[in-house]
């Protein structure tokens, strides 16, 4: 009876056993992705074909994409991010982390960054994914920072200021908020503005995600 396996063998074990464990996480990590990409085509409702024509891609590549079974190249994310009008790191940023916690914990060092510095705001992803009807975000505005134009999204959303001041325009009546205070949006066209000399922090709630 063999008292354990030659050296060879458990290093050739040891290699096998390692490179199933980085498959596993790639394929859980592409899962992830293509959980994403579903909900944010579904919520913005695009078909696959609609969406393939745009980047370039086949129905069958993107519907394996969204199963977790191919993995998209750089190229098709970036050509992905423009059609939706969000930033490419929306698709990244999930760092490693317990088991348990994937899809429930998101730590404060593992938000994914959605927003964009240069127009004055700056935004990360609290939700875990955006498989859920929901979407939260945590959004800073930089001094000065305001919206010029209204936006009207087929969503409901309700925001809490945490910090700063900020003004929000709701179907043309203009509110002043402070620290505490939160609003609520219902399919109705908003625009905003920071009128302080500090960030203001807002934290969204989105149905369905927009992001």
């Amino acid at each position: 009876m063999a008292i354990g396996a030659p050296a060879a063998g458990r290093q050739a074990a040891g290699q096998a056993a390692g490179q199933a464990g980085a498959g596993a996480d790639e394929a859980a990590g592409g899962s992830a992705l293509g959980t994403d990409l579903r909900a944010l085509r579904r919520a913005r409702r695009v078909p696959l074909a609609e969406l393939g024509l745009a980047i370039g891609r086949s129905v069958g590549f993107l519907s394996q994409v969204e199963r977790g079974l191919s993995q998209p190249s750089i190229e098709d994310l970036r050509r992905i991010a423009a059609f939706f009008q969000v930033p490419l790191s929306l698709f990244f940023g999930r760092a490693a982390s317990d088991p348990q916690e994937q899809g429930v914990i998101v730590r404060a060092g593992s938000r994914r960054q959605i927003g964009n510095r240069e127009a004055g705001l700056v935004e990360e992803l609290l939700s875990p994914d955006l498989s859920a009807p929901f979407e939260m975000v945590r959004s800073v505005f930089l001094p000065g920072a305001a919206l010029a134009e209204p936006s009207l999204r087929d969503t409901q959303e309700t925001g809490f200021l945490v910090s700063g001041r900020f003004e929000i325009e709701i179907a043309g009546t203009r509110y002043a908020l402070g620290p505490g205070d939160s609003f609520h949006i219902d399919h109705k066209p908003f625009r905003w503005r920071n009128p302080g000399d500090e960030p203001a922090v807002v934290v969204w709630v989105i149905a369905p995600p927009t992001y």
